[in-house]
């Protein structure tokens, strides 16, 4: 049992939570069953990896760069509270649980189970309806410490078994169902590329997607986008998405730039004594899509590769199925602006609650966190631009930041058992992205007040949800995932026939 155990560690850290050696794995693995040579598999494998650690680089620069300056407002104004971030959300769940006599290899044994029950969902789609496999090893870890709070919150009298067959039913539902919530989405986004979402914000990318459209879409077609908007005379500059990305990010970093004030960036240490303010600002901002830039051609590196190989798993072991990846991978296939739209008007709906918070004396307050501001409300901002237009991509960014923050608070404060919960933590925090702020606490008060029932009726709305994407498209809802382009000439003739 021990060695067993020891393989399934190795196997964790070395591949599973290190996603660009997961995803070069799955190209081998996907070659190998197409029966390639050996050194095509193997050229795959690098520059699946090597394409992956590129985009790994973008969105770690993006972090790195603007992270700090989201924690010097904290500390510029000593604000005490729980921190919005998916890192010191698990951590403060983790230290929870351990309060609680529970330990983080618990969680990590909820991630194993999990993670096969997802498979099987897949590999049994004749009857699930399920086309995804969640393969972003690192979101795994996050997510079956947070869900393994949650659930156990809701049932800590139940013995450490049973609590993790519910736990590893449930997350593993949420897996399969969340990533297949996005494949047509992204297949449309994307023109077919053969991946869709394996993140945080899964349903946040459905629900919002379908408001959206159903708000602005106009009855002749789809509602004008980011990219189709072309600006005449001087204002034709901001058609190239990096002259409107550095733009707009050096007007959103200079006011809280300039909120911070110089002598305080020199006292922190992030401005050297005697360097140019502007020129800091300017390097600062333009760095924004620099990094972009960057994840971009790590996601051109790595698609492809991953495309083509998974066929081979899609042949012999998963049939009908498509891998779900990183959120980022699909900024490659959008305009940089929309990601920058979607930042901006997340930020704004988040500094609003926060600023709101701070008014009214709240006993909880929120930091927002760079992670959750950024990607979650980048990623939705994209796919509800692609499918509903600009209007809905800036609204529904603007909505997410405030129930990112709303229902982060809420959540803080009811997941608690004997007094102990993230708020009590040295380092408190919440993983405050979209389906971790909104939809997880829903199943989490249903499980609480319902007991065992409420466990029935989250499995169940999670089983229901593919069987009605299906019943809406059956004639296009495993094409969509098999053959690209068949799917797109059977919609057209469709349409034509309409």
């Amino acid at each position: 049992m021990d060695f067993l155990v020891s393989i399934w560690s190795y196997f964790v850290n070395n591949f599973l939570t290190q996603p660009a050696y997961f995803i070069g794995l799955i190209v081998f693995v996907g070659y190998v069953l197409l029966r390639k040579p050996f050194y095509e598999c193997f050229s795959g494998f690098i520059k699946a990896t090597v394409g992956y650690m590129i985009l790994a680089v973008g969105s770690g620069g993006l972090s790195s760069s603007f992270k700090p300056i989201i924690a010097a407002l904290q500390n510029r104004f000593d604000l005490t509270a729980m921190v919005l971030d998916t890192y010191q959300g698990q951590t403060a769940a983790q230290s929870a649980m351990e309060a609680c006599g529970k330990s983080f290899s618990q969680a990590m044994l909820l991630l194993l189970f999990a993670f096969i029950f997802n498979i099987l969902l897949v590999r049994f789609q004749k009857y699930t309806k399920m086309r995804a496999v969640f393969t972003t090893g690192h979101i795994q870890t996050q997510q079956a410490t947070i869900a393994f709070w949650i659930i156990f919150t809701c049932f800590p009298q139940l013995g450490n078994l049973p609590l993790l067959v519910i736990m590893s039913l449930l997350l593993g539902l949420y897996w399969a169902t969340g990533s297949n919530l996005t494949v047509d989405l992204a297949q449309e986004l994307t023109d077919g590329a053969g991946f869709c979402v394996a993140h945080q914000q899964m349903f946040g990318i459905a629900i919002w997607s379908a408001i959206g459209k159903k708000l602005f879409s106009s009855k002749g077609g789809k509602a004008k986008r980011l990219e189709d908007y072309e600006l005449p005379g001087w204002l034709s500059i901001f058609n190239e998405n990096i002259v409107a990305t550095s733009v707009l990010m050096t007007l959103f970093f200079s006011v809280i730039l300039l909120v911070l004030g110089k002598d305080y960036l020199i006292a922190s240490g992030m401005l050297k004594e005697g360097s140019s303010f502007l020129f800091y600002i300017l390097t600062t901002s333009l760095n924004f899509a620099v990094y972009l830039s960057i994840l971009q051609l790590g996601v051109r590196t790595f698609v492809g590769e991953l495309t083509n190989s998974f066929q081979g798993i899609q042949q012999k072991l998963l049939p009908g199925s498509m891998p779900g990846i990183d959120c980022a991978a699909s900024y490659g296939f959008a305009p940089a602006n929309a990601v920058t739209f979607g930042f901006i008007f997340g930020a704004a709906g988040q500094f609003l609650v926060i600023i709101a918070l701070v008014m009214m004396k709240s006993p909880v307050l929120a930091i927002a966190g760079f992670v959750p501001v950024f990607f979650d409300n980048a990623t939705i901002s994209v796919y509800v631009n692609s499918h509903a237009g600009a209007k809905a991509a800036m609204l529904c960014s603007f909505l997410s930041g405030i129930l990112q923050v709303v229902c982060s608070v809420l959540a803080a404060q009811f997941f608690v058992y004997n007094g102990v919960g993230v708020l009590t933590t040295d380092a408190p925090g919440w993983m405050a992205m979209f389906d971790w702020a909104v939809i997880w606490p829903g199943f989490g008060a249903v499980m609480h007040y319902l007991s065992y029932i409420g466990v029935a009726i989250v499995a169940i709305v999670l089983i229901a949800i593919p069987q009605l994407q299906y019943r809406k498209n059956p004639e296009g809802y495993f094409l969509c995932v098999n053959d690209w382009e068949a799917y797109k000439k059977l919609r057209e003739e469709k349409a034509s026939n309409a």
